[in-house]
């Protein structure tokens, strides 16, 4: 599996390269607005609490599929909003705006 340093180690080539081509580490950035209501993006306590119950039960390997199945979506939902903070932190680095 390839994965990519500036998704983060363990994601699958197919899902990093899909994303590359969204994003576009090096391409247009983010306007000042866009940048700065993307950094606002976040879970709420409710996710964030059955995050930790999920990781939890599944470092005791106590997890359903299904339980499974939505840890891995909230993973998989987690990294995309991490990289779309990332692209907004950049973008505003090179408008030299504060993030």
């Amino acid at each position: 599996m390839t994965t990519y340093p500036w998704y983060g180690a363990g994601v699958k080539s197919a899902d990093a390269a899909i994303l590359g081509r969204i994003f576009k580490p090096d391409g247009e950035d983010f306007s000042p607005e866009v940048a700065r209501s993307l950094l606002k993006l976040e879970f709420d306590a409710q996710d964030l609490a059955r995050m930790h119950e999920l990781a939890v039960r599944g470092q005791a390997g106590h997890l359903t599929p299904a339980e499974e199945s939505e840890l891995e979506s909230y993973r998989r939902i987690g990294r995309l909003l991490e990289l779309m903070r990332s692209k907004a932190r950049s973008s505003l680095a090179r408008a030299g705006l504060a993030a």
